[in-house]
């Protein structure tokens, strides 16, 4: 036990009925108990990628095969039990890539993790610096580095609070690779020195396909069937909704919905779903996902939650107009680029500091609209009866996407020269 677990423990004690509100699995494996992997083999060193949860996940899928070209083991650590979910479904049991749970920051657990996993090398999706790993592994002498960084104002605002803490973890990486300038100086602002700082784009804009064809996907039809989605009437879909507070994004977009338009929202989080069911007018009106259509709804319901998990995509297939959660509270958003890479006409809300940059880069084509709760009613109205402005929307959605391309080839290329030089 060191200096830090010291400070981790009453720090547990004090934010130990957040956790009891939680439903978390895997506790072993937080404390660093997980199945021992055989060491890398001669020529295919192990590096091991972090992504926290979903988002993080997602952002991975085009540089997995890039460095598994290269010979590289791959193993994915996650930190939630969704974003463990996701890579299980992004790389079945056919794929050689392996998935772990990523363990609590005590020295102990940290210990037991990398004597279990035996990475070469380790590389943070973001951010992820926690202080007994990033040492730990730097006394290993296994490099540890930061792709697809972003440090938000918000978040830089409270690492600064603790720089006599933190900074020794930025100076121990072996480079970081961040989104644009902005997260680039606060990097440096760390600790991190300048000539391992780099600025690469965004991985997320590799991570999403566009449709081939106007063809509705099969899972697409299949959901609009179960759930009972006329297909003749206008449909929005909300993804990653949240909580605003003291209400919700679902009761703000079910206010907001014009009249004889369909409504479906997707809760960001399972512990959600129960308030936002009530949000959408319960069971006298919306139809849930995971329970069987009620035959007293009929073909009049004009609300659905999907309260599973894996499903967004098909959903958002089915809309017409996409809105964007987590941006009309405190949440700071969530990533838009997946709706609009499927040429749908997309909102987000106002609060969205930690893709800023993403939001950024759509606004300067004006791909996407930004709308404040006072007046999403008007903006969903007006753009779902202006056809050519959604027309010309998703040209410069599709756009964007295309021109921002290329950071995952660009992170590949570096995290396979860390790994030569140490071969």
């Amino acid at each position: 036990m060191n200096a830090l677990d010291l400070f981790y423990l009453p720090a547990a004690v004090l934010s130990a009925p957040w956790w009891a509100s939680k439903t978390r699995g895997g506790w072993r494996e937080r404390f660093g108990h997980t199945p021992s992997l055989p060491p890398p083999l001669p020529g295919s060193p192990r590096l091991l990628l972090h992504a926290v949860s979903v988002g993080e996940v997602n952002t991975l899928r085009q540089l997995v095969p890039l460095l598994r070209r290269e010979g590289i083991d791959v193993v994915i650590s996650s930190t939630t039990d969704t974003g463990l979910a996701r890579a299980q479904a992004l790389y079945s049991d056919a794929d050689p890539t392996r998935i772990v749970r990523y363990p609590l920051d005590l020295s102990s657990s940290v210990e037991r993790f990398l004597d279990a996993i035996r990475p070469t090398a380790v590389a943070l999706v973001e951010l992820e610096i926690w202080p007994n790993f990033v040492r730990e592994c730097k006394d290993r002498a296994i490099p540890t580095a930061i792709i697809n960084g972003r440090l938000s104002a918000r978040s830089f605002k409270g690492y600064s609070r603790f720089a006599r803490f933190l900074s020794p973890s930025f100076r121990r990486l072996s480079f970081a690779a961040v989104q644009d300038q902005s997260y680039a100086d606060r990097f440096m602002a760390m600790g991190l020195p300048r000539e391992r700082c780099h600025i690469t784009g965004s991985m997320k804009w590799d991570a999403v396909t566009s449709p081939t064809s106007a063809t509705l996907p099969p899972d697409a039809l299949r959901l609009a069937a179960e759930l009972g989605i006329d297909r003749a009437r206008p449909l929005i879909v909300a993804g990653s909704t949240a909580p605003t507070g003291t209400s919700c994004e679902e009761a703000l977009l079910h206010a907001a919905c014009p009249p004889g338009v369909q409504l479906l929202c997707a809760p960001r989080k399972p512990e959600h779903f129960e308030r936002a069911f009530a949000a959408l007018g319960g069971a006298d009106r919306c139809i849930r996902r995971s329970f069987k259509r009620p035959a007293a709804l009929g073909a009049g319901a004009d609300r659905f939650l999907l309260d599973t998990l894996g499903e967004l995509r098909a959903a958002y297939s089915l809309a017409d107009l996409a809105v964007v959660g987590r941006s009309f509270g405190n949440l700071r958003g969530s990533d838009p680029i997946e709706p609009i890479a499927l040429g749908k006409p997309t909102i987000i809300g106002p609060a969205y500091a930690n893709f800023e940059y993403i939001v950024s880069r759509f606004l300067a084509q004006h791909a996407i609209k930004v709308a404040p709760e006072r007046t999403l009613a008007t903006t969903l109205a007006d753009l779902l009866n202006a056809p050519t402005e959604q027309a010309r929307m998703i040209a410069a959605g599709h756009n964007c996407i295309h021109t921002e391309r290329g950071a995952s080839a660009r992170h590949a290329r570096m995290l396979t020269d860390l790994l030569t030089k140490l071969a």
